[in-house]
């Protein structure tokens, strides 16, 4: 994980968009938010969707690895906040959203006891093989039941170029969420021509999916 640290450093953030994810716009219905209801939102970077999320009415938790990232979300939008220290993370904080500055699984149950829905952009995609089972088990251990989750993945041939962000198929998705969640998958199509990077790799295929979860 200290790879996305001085990926930070560096400047290295190809992921990060100027513009919210359209398909947050299209399914943000599926969770079924009220307003000031709390959205959870891992390995959030300095993404704009939390901006959106906000203007919706919506408070924002996020998480991320990276304090320069948290800093550039509140600065670059010109967000008045604080900081303070709890026991493993650091804290930034303005009047809808907090984000917490350390290893995603350092949470808890109690630091998310009042989420009651999951924006996943970016964060499983971003993780290898490895750590992607681990991902979704500790996010099925900190949310509570009934809580939502929009996901976001994409899927390509791996073998064809390497990641992050890495491949996630429909099977993979079941596979890590059959148990303890309802799983249903919204949208599915190849965007190759959106993708520039992917074409100049000569990749097959690059699929975007979008899915909607929900905790048992």
């Amino acid at each position: 994980m200290t790879d996305w640290i001085q990926r930070w450093k560096n400047g290295k953030i190809g992921w990060h968009r100027d513009q919210p994810n359209s398909k947050l716009i299209e399914f943000i219905d599926c969770l079924f938010l009220k307003k000031n209801d709390l959205v959870f939102v891992p390995l959030c970077g300095k993404s704009v969707d939390m901006l959106y999320l906000i203007k919706q009415g919506y408070k924002v938790i996020g998480v991320e690895l990276s304090d320069i990232a948290a800093q550039q979300f509140f600065e670059e939008n010109k967000i008045d906040y604080s900081i303070r220290k709890s026991d493993k993370f650091t804290i930034y904080s303005a009047a809808n959203i907090q984000i917490y500055c350390g290893d995603y699984f350092d949470l808890t149950y109690l630091d998310l006891t009042s989420v009651v829905a999951v924006y996943d952009r970016a964060s499983l995609i971003a993780l290898p093989l490895a750590l992607r089972e681990r991902y979704a088990a500790h996010l099925y251990s900190i949310i509570s039941t009934g809580c939502r989750v929009l996901l976001l993945t994409l899927n390509y041939p791996q073998s064809q170029i390497s990641g992050p962000p890495f491949a996630v198929n429909k099977e993979e998705v079941w596979l890590l969420y059959k148990t303890g969640f309802d799983c249903q998958q919204l949208q599915c199509f190849n965007d190759l021509e959106n993708e520039p990077k992917f074409q100049r790799e000569n990749v097959d295929y690059i699929e975007k999916a979008t899915y909607c979860l929900r905790k048992n």
